[in-house]
């Protein structure tokens, strides 16, 4: 029987030996093996692989629409697992404005692999159609885009390189599988950061490769995680398991406050740019209200003024806490310029917002008197 999203979010995956249903930790490095050479519970050592990682792969590979799914100890390691599926000499086109660890591990890993790599504005298929060359092996998209939100057309860059042998990454760790899902759009791996919505509560660091196909790429991701070792500990494997039980009603609150407060900001007098896609007036609107479910509970609030504006408003809110990261059940904000450097694009005045499930008229109000 196919289950909606919710359920599929709350029923049980993965290999279980009891009836419990709160799935239990197992945190044994190693598993028995029969005097035959067999090993009974097919589990041989948690490097290669674990009862509760296997329930968080199957999960997730459930939830994407996939075939196959690898975890990983961090969302860059997941991103890294796929990198290491290219050759020398092979091509990767990469957003100019994504998630800035993501370019930082290209410039100082791809080129040292004699791999090229290709910054571009990811929303304009042109310049999309321009980049690919004869070795391009891999686009990467991230969308909504970090900070900024652009929105990337999926399913155009999709049959922009069909029949050319290309593979496409969609970093979709923004919309979570409840808004979007990739492959079904034409992408052939997902990656999640699952330190953010899939983790859900701030507690645990972890990352996801889904892949559309059980092929020779997702054997090299697969030996990428297992041999150069960045797995997820157990008890990792079950904070992200019990993530998942509520990741649909979190992302609904989260999503349904967050265009309450871009609404609010955007008609404020002290604002002068709220990138949200669920706004009418953002660029990438109709292609976000056409591959995805909802818009998402990120948006980036551009302060009037300039750096010293904006940092003083993390400064006055009270329900915002002023940290990295994003996702958790709790609203955060963060002056992106001053983390990524001062190379970064991000606007000085700008500010990311991770709206979480607190009551949508007491952020608002807390906007308000803050913006003063």
């Amino acid at each position: 029987m196919k289950y909606q999203m919710e359920t599929q979010c709350v029923s049980d995956a993965g290999n279980h030996s009891n009836s419990a249903i709160a799935q239990p930790i197992t945190l044994s490095t190693n598993f028995e093996r029969l005097p035959d050479g067999t090993y009974p519970s097919e589990f041989v050592y948690s490097r290669l692989d674990n009862p509760n990682r296997n329930q968080l792969e199957e999960k997730m590979a459930i939830l994407e629409k996939g075939q196959v799914a690898f975890a990983f100890s961090s969302g860059m390691a997941a991103t890294n697992a796929i990198f290491q599926g290219l050759q020398a000499g092979n091509h990767i086109i990469i957003p100019s404005d994504g998630f800035y660890s993501t370019t930082d591990l290209a410039n100082e890993f791809l080129y040292k692999w004699g791999i090229e790599v290709s910054r571009i504005e990811m929303t304009d298929l042109n310049s999309v159609k321009k980049a690919i060359r004869p070795n391009t092996a891999l686009i990467w998209i991230e969308t909504p885009s970090n900070p900024t939100l652009k929105i990337t057309d999926i399913a155009a860059i999709a049959d922009l390189v069909r029949g050319k042998g290309i593979k496409i990454a969609v970093d979709n760790t923004w919309p979570s599988p409840i808004l979007c899902n990739p492959l079904e759009l034409g992408a052939d791996f997902v990656m999640h950061s699952a330190t953010k919505y899939i983790g859900g509560h701030g507690d645990v660091t972890g990352g996801i490769v889904v892949c559309k196909a059980a092929d020779d790429f997702s054997e090299k991701i697969f030996k990428a995680q297992t041999l150069a070792g960045a797995v997820p500990s157990p008890f990792d494997c079950w904070l992200m398991n019990r993530g998942i039980k509520t990741l649909a009603l979190r992302v609904k609150q989260q999503t349904e406050n967050a265009v309450k407060l871009a609404d609010y900001l955007a008609s404020h007098s002290k604002v002068e740019l709220v990138l949200y896609p669920g706004l009418v007036s953002h660029r990438g609107h109709e292609i976000a209200k056409r591959q995805m479910a909802d818009y998402g509970a990120m948006l980036s609030v551009q302060i009037d003024g300039n750096a010293k504006n904006a940092l003083a408003v993390t400064g006055k809110l009270k329900l915002f806490t002023a940290a990295t990261s994003l996702g958790g059940v709790e609203s955060l904000v963060e002056h992106r310029k001053s983390i990524e450097g001062e190379n970064s694009p991000t606007p000085g005045n700008l500010l990311r917002v991770s709206v979480g499930i607190e009551s949508a008229d007491d952020l608002i109000r807390d906007w308000e008197q803050a913006l003063g």
